[in-house]
């Protein structure tokens, strides 16, 4: 049972990051957007749940009150319709879904345009800085998603089992990754892909060639953004709990960075591995604290291993092996394979 709960735990948080990582591959992988605002889209999906599904259902029901007291109720009842309906569940998760990637396509656009035009230095720290903003708004402000409080969020798999329901939920999740890794693919493995690789290299030749550059950051950053918020979504949903507190941007921005960085940069097999090794070790060093803090005396918890590893990791492969653990390859869209097979 011990090790059954291992896996899940690796599945799911394998799959919330995978989702992540391509949309931050997207834009800093290809696009070499280094967006270290990455949290503020995850929290955009929260901010669907906890601040407007929650509410939809509230005035749906006819339940007054605030965002925690009336989500309490909202999710009693929500619970009961979808065990003895498991259509509105799905429905429901569907609807979560779709929302939560419409709100991170348009936080993203908006939110990238005060720094659209910046050079790569600036254009990190100020993202940075707006994700913060956010994410101290809705700390600190319990009328959004309860703030330090939290709010609850309806069950969505309210009809499974509850033994079983973190596997079914880990099955879920993962689809959705590979849905996001099919889409990724096919996006990436066309001129726009070759388009953001060279806007990665040298923007200038893109200017040169009449890109502009501003325009094609905005419809990458939003797509990026899309695409995290729907991770946001599904960590709420599953956690059956919105808080604030749980998307900061070590978990959310910084562990991201890391596994791109370790898969490979412009390059979603890569980051896929990256994301596994990463989420591996990870949950191996939660569930084995006190084993490995006794096995090694450590004169500290074992959780804080997890960021002195990581920090010598990212180090290791910034300095001996840049190019991750798979190496980028050209990109291979239609006409450049017919080409090759002419000329063979």
């Amino acid at each position: 049972m011990g090790l059954e709960h291992t896996l899940i735990n690796i599945a799911i948080w394998f799959g919330l990051y995978l989702i992540v990582a391509i949309s931050l591959n997207l834009e800093y992988g290809y696009g070499g957007i280094p967006n270290f605002g990455r949290a503020l889209a995850v929290i955009m999906g929260a901010i669907a749940v906890g601040g407007i599904v929650n509410r939809i259902l509230m005035i749906i029901f006819g339940i007054s009150g605030n965002i925690i007291s009336g989500s309490s109720s909202a999710k009693a009842i929500v619970n009961d319709l979808i065990a003895q309906n498991p259509a509105f569940g799905i429905g429901l998760l569907i609807f979560t879904l779709l929302l939560s990637g419409i709100i991170g396509v348009i936080v993203g656009a908006v939110f990238i345009l005060p720094s659209a035009k910046l050079e790569s230095d600036y254009l990190a720290i100020t993202l940075l800085a707006i994700s913060e903003v956010v994410f101290m708004v809705s700390y600190y402000n319990p009328d959004l998603i309860g703030g330090y409080y939290g709010v609850p969020t309806p069950d969505v798999l309210a009809f499974v089992p509850g033994e079983s329901r973190d596997l079914v939920f880990a099955g879920v999740i993962l689809i959705v990754a590979l849905l996001v890794y099919i889409f990724a693919e096919r996006l990436l493995n066309t001129p726009y892909g070759r388009l953001l690789k060279a806007m990665r290299e040298n923007e200038n030749v893109v200017k040169a060639y009449g890109r502009d550059i501003m325009k094609i950051r905005i419809k990458t950053v939003a797509v990026g953004s899309g695409i995290a918020a729907m991770a946001g979504a599904l960590y709420s949903l599953y956690s059956v709990n919105v808080i604030a507190t749980a998307f900061n941007r070590v978990e959310w921005t910084f562990y991201p960075f890391l596994m791109v960085l370790l898969g490979g940069l412009g390059n979603n097999r890569g980051v896929a591995l990256g994301v596994l090794t990463f989420v591996t070790i990870r949950i191996l060093l939660i569930t084995y604290k006190y084993e490995i803090t006794h096995a090694l005396h450590l004169p500290f918890e074992a959780v804080w291993l997890e960021y002195i590893l990581f920090g010598i990791l990212m180090l290791l492969i910034l300095f001996y092996k840049p190019e991750g653990l798979i190496k980028e390859k050209p990109i291979m869209t239609k006409p450049i394979k017919k080409a090759m097979t002419k000329r063979s």
